[in-house]
């Protein structure tokens, strides 16, 4: 028996084409992020999935509730979810973390929740999901940090370093206690 797993950033917001850090910022998807949504869930017609879980954020709810229109199985919000807290940086661009805080902004502590906070949530709600939806196909609508430190956690021989797009999918499955990635960032459908 195998689960599946279908990992899902959000389309594109006006914060992600300005380049500002979002973290749990409430930002809607713009119109180009509701049209990635809608590509995505045309792609996943054609395919059999179980249900849908989301991050409780309006940016990645829009993106789920667009799939579910195509799809027709039940959305679960869950903020365990949702992105990495990125603290006092949220909703600035690098250029001016630089001017604020200096060219060493990272090495401060600026609020940020840590790495391996947010890598726990998401090995944990993956760890869930396995036990309760053994052997179904599930998709998990989150966000790029949230979903590269699970997969670095998860399967770091495989994903050192991960950045993840707008609307791609990567497809995990769980067979015999054993995690496997069938598809990395794939964006065919935009």
């Amino acid at each position: 028996m195998a689960t599946t797993i279908g990992l899902i950033r959000h389309g594109v917001t006006e914060w992600n084409t300005l380049s500002k850090a979002q973290g749990i910022s409430d930002i809607p998807l713009n119109e180009e992020g509701i049209a990635q949504a809608t590509a995505l869930a045309k792609r996943l017609s054609s395919e059999e999935w179980d249900v849908i879980f989301s991050s409780n954020l309006t940016r990645a709810r829009q993106t789920a509730e667009i799939i579910q229109q195509c799809l027709g199985v039940p959305v679960f919000t869950d903020e365990r979810i949702r992105e990495i807290n990125c603290g006092l940086i949220e909703g600035t661009t690098e250029e001016e973390r630089i001017t604020r805080w200096g060219a060493n902004w990272r090495e401060q502590n600026l609020g940020m929740e840590d790495f391996k906070v947010v890598a726990k949530r998401g090995l944990t709600f993956l760890e869930k999901l396995i036990k309760e939806y053994v052997d179904k196909r599930i998709l998990v609508i989150s966000h790029g940090a949230w979903i590269g430190l699970s997969l670095q956690h998860l399967l770091p021989q495989h994903f050192q370093k991960t950045y993840i797009d707008n609307t791609s999918i990567t497809i995990l499955t769980h067979t015999n206690k054993k995690w496997a990635c069938q598809l990395y960032n794939c964006t065919k459908h935009l």
